[in-house]
């Protein structure tokens, strides 16, 4: 079959849909992914199509509150465009990427089936509160799951989103369906949601109705040919080990104000480090700014990883078995933050708006100096990466190719 996958969103919404797409790919299908332009390459790069998607969605989410309200605005409008061409190409099935909600009209728009394939748990449940919400305590069983519905039924992001669903429709020439309806529409089908975590990390909730599974960390590609700079095997070869500190695509945006509160912290901890906010070079002897460098590649060589816990970098810290110092700034981060440390491979999480550089000193110590953390770490990294999360959506793919009629090509 034709499979599309929409990747809308920042490389950590793209990347593990690279890994994904080579597994479906491999099983005989085609397999094209809608992403934002900087993050074309990592989808060619691993032989599949690029289908390019307008908008930056890095300034709407950065900047002052009015600015961001702004910049949402016009990438609403210009996403709307763009999944609208979308529905004119060719496909057999959508996979959705939560950021890619809208893509289930697209679906319905070209008369093709769709499945969900998210990196955050937002599903009701009495389990934990909502993930992409404000609440990061659990507001109990009952209070949990309905504040995760309401957050279907009347969006966070209030008439913004639900405005984007109606223009999304009235742009397809589909009816209107609200908030509320589209998601009762989805559970009385009982339509699949694939979650790319694995369930070590994040149980399956006990109360979640079938069709929503856990499936293990779609692993993103190492880009094609890749070589690790020499400057960086100098570095690593040259002392301990170091330890890394990023705080994902935010770090763009003020790449030196990041910079400098790193590099203070560690020196106040008497650590080496491999900083990844933007800026690259040496630093100073014990810190080296690197640029993009594959972390299934390098978080193995660290002694402890410090990031924003996104949810790709969160599962390859899991994955390479090193103590994590969890920087939560925003979205689902918190979550991936308050997991780590259940699971006690992390100290206690440092949001981003009260970091400074004694914090991230004094938990940077800890989880390096502590055997405890590593020993945790290293136990679940050889759960996790026994996992093949890749399989059961490949299977359920199949599946459907099984049930469709032959030669059936859609518009």
């Amino acid at each position: 079959m034709r499979v599309l996958i929409i990747g809308v969103g920042t490389r950590g919404d793209v990347a593990p849909y690279t890994g994904l797409g080579v597994r479906l790919r491999e099983a005989g299908h085609e397999v094209a992914i809608a992403a934002h332009e900087p993050y074309a390459e990592l989808v060619t790069d691993a032989g599949l199509d690029h289908l390019p998607l307008p908008g930056d969605p890095l300034r709407a989410l950065t900047g002052r509150l009015a600015v961001r309200v702004s910049a949402f605005k016009e990438y609403s409008e210009q996403l709307v465009e763009g999944l609208a061409e979308i529905a004119e190409q060719e496909a057999d099935l959508l996979l959705l990427g939560l950021a890619g909600a809208s893509g289930y009209h697209v679906a319905e728009a070209m008369g093709v089936p769709s499945m969900g394939v998210h990196l955050q748990p937002v599903e009701p449940t009495g389990d934990f509160p909502p993930v992409m919400s404000l609440f990061h305590r659990s507001l109990g069983r009952w209070g949990n799951r309905r504040a995760a519905r309401l957050a279907f039924e009347l969006p966070a992001a209030g008439p913004l989103l639900a405005g984007l669903s109606t223009k999304m429709r009235a742009r397809l020439g589909l009816p209107p369906m609200p908030p509320r309806a589209l998601y009762q529409h989805r559970e009385s089908t009982r339509w699949p949601v694939f979650h790319g975590v694995s369930p070590v990390v994040l149980p399956r909730p006990s109360d979640w109705r079938p069709g929503l599974e856990i499936t293990g960390y779609w692993w993103p590609l190492r880009p094609r040919g890749w070589q690790p700079d020499p400057v960086l095997c100098d570095f690593l070869a040259s002392g301990p080990a170091p330890v890394f500190v990023g705080f994902g695509s935010l770090a763009g945006t003020r790449a030196e104000q990041y910079t400098e509160l790193a590099v203070h912290a560690l020196r106040r901890a008497g650590l080496r480090g491999v900083v990844q906010t933007g800026l690259r070079g040496r630093l100073s002897d014990d810190v080296l700014a690197v640029g993009d460098v594959p972390h299934d590649w390098l978080f193995p060589l660290m002694a402890a990883v410090a990031h924003h816990c996104g949810g790709g970098t969160t599962g390859s810290g899991v994955r390479a078995g090193v103590p994590a110092v969890a920087v939560p700034v925003m979205n689902d981060q918190p979550f991936w933050a308050s997991r780590l440390v259940a699971l006690g491979v992390a100290p206690a999480a440092i949001p981003f708006r009260r970091l400074t550089p004694a914090r991230l000193a004094t938990a940077l110590t800890t989880a390096v100096t502590d055997p405890a953390y590593r020993q945790r770490a290293q136990a679940l990294s050889v759960r996790v990466t026994a996992e093949d999360g890749a399989a059961p959506v490949v299977e359920a793919v199949n599946q459907l190719r099984v049930t469709r009629r032959p030669g059936h090509r859609p518009r």
